[in-house]
């Protein structure tokens, strides 16, 4: 089966699982813009969502990130499905198209993750290990930091990056309250610095909700900023 065969079943499934949450109370909507080396490569649309009741109880997190640094461009539609309490992944697919495509799904079964990649180079199943309260937040997607929001200060966050396949584990540290400007407007922002196994730490802003307002991977050249909230 080719490549594009299995993104157009994907997408399907995608927009299947997407409606399943319509009717879901909105946590967060809203577009970043991307940057990479200073200057503009893409956007972010994203929502969230909560749904369901009791066991079935859970964080929908769906985007379209659509990126374009100079000759290139890539399509990324990641979904997410979470524990509301502490933001552990349950499932999580995602489809990219264009440069580097590939197809992923990831599920929870017990004490590990499996996953199926799927990409140009063919077909590949990995594990990973189901650490305590693994998120998932995925290289270049903006608004999975959300569900790191409520990590203290000093503590660690077991981090899974699918589409590097990379397992990580983030320290929070140096949470302050600031002032952030966000095109012509100032609003209350939490930063905090998370400091990365990988080595490739990370700044993130959050106002008062845990919503995400601003996401810098200097390591990257990399900046997500929230353009919905310009005004």
């Amino acid at each position: 089966m080719r490549l594009s065969t299995l993104t157009l079943v994907f997408l399907l499934a995608l927009a299947a699982a997407t409606s399943v949450t319509a009717q879901g109370v909105v946590v967060d909507q809203g577009q970043f813009q991307i940057e990479i080396d200073g200057q503009p490569a893409g956007t972010e649309d994203f929502i969230l969502r909560r749904a369901g009741l009791g066991r079935d109880d859970a964080v929908f997190a769906s985007a379209v990130v659509v990126v374009e640094p100079g000759d290139m461009r890539w399509e990324v539609r990641p979904l997410l499905r979470a524990i509301p309490a502490d933001g552990t992944a349950e499932s999580y697919q995602v489809a990219v198209t264009g440069d580097d495509a590939m197809d992923i799904r990831l599920t929870l079964q017990g004490r590990r993750y499996l996953a199926t990649i799927r990409s140009a180079r063919g077909d590949e199943d990995r594990e990973f290990q189901a650490r305590e309260s693994t998120r998932v937040v995925e290289v270049g997607v903006a608004h999975h930091y959300y569900f790191l929001s409520d990590v203290s200060d000093g503590e660690q966050a077991s981090v899974l990056e699918p589409r590097t396949s990379r397992q990580l584990t983030f320290s929070a540290s140096s949470r302050s309250d600031v002032a952030l400007s966000i095109g012509r407007r100032t609003v209350s922002a939490r930063r905090v610095d998370f400091v990365s196994s990988g080595g490739d730490d990370r700044t993130v802003w959050f106002d008062r909700q845990g919503r995400v307002l601003r996401v810098e991977v200097p390591s990257q050249a990399w900046v997500a900023v929230r353009t919905d909230l310009v005004g």
